[in-house]
């Protein structure tokens, strides 16, 4: 199975909105919003393939506070049929290279606090619990994670 990665571009929007509902049902973004931010100057955008067909992406912004310059990690989808076969890693991977370019020096993001594979694949790339975010998805607990670049 050979995984391709491009930049998003927003015809590809009906696949990244039918995506992010298959992974996040109740919390997935909206059209719109996965719309900005494929549009937003501040954003960057995978796509991953396999056989030309699009089974994953993520989106991450650069943002700025107190003068540093910071990756977060807005996203991160895989089709369920796809899931444990290096796709989220190959996106994060190249998503935080992008980011280093950029000058971010760390990266963030949240997660549910029961998505095991997801905390796993994050704690083997590098990221550190630093906070426990109260009600963040609804009624469940999320987890804020940190790297530095």
């Amino acid at each position: 199975m050979e995984i391709t990665i491009e930049d998003l571009s927003i015809r590809m929007l009906d696949k990244l909105y039918e995506i992010e509902k298959q992974c996040f049902e109740k919390e997935a973004f909206t059209k719109q919003q996965i719309a900005y931010l494929v549009g937003d100057y501040n954003s960057i955008g995978l796509a991953a393939r396999v056989d030309s067909e699009i089974v994953g992406f993520a989106i991450a912004r650069v943002d700025i506070r107190r003068n540093m310059r910071f990756g977060h990690i807005l996203t991160v989808d895989v089709v369920p049929a796809y899931r444990r076969k290096g796709i989220a890693r190959k996106l994060l991977t190249q998503i935080e290279d992008i980011l280093g370019q950029k000058g971010a020096k760390e990266c963030r993001l949240e997660v549910r606090e029961n998505n095991a594979a997801a905390l796993s694949l994050y704690e083997k790339l590098g990221y550190k619990k630093v906070g426990k975010l109260e009600k963040y998805y609804g009624d469940a607990h999320g987890l804020y994670l940190r790297k530095i670049l």
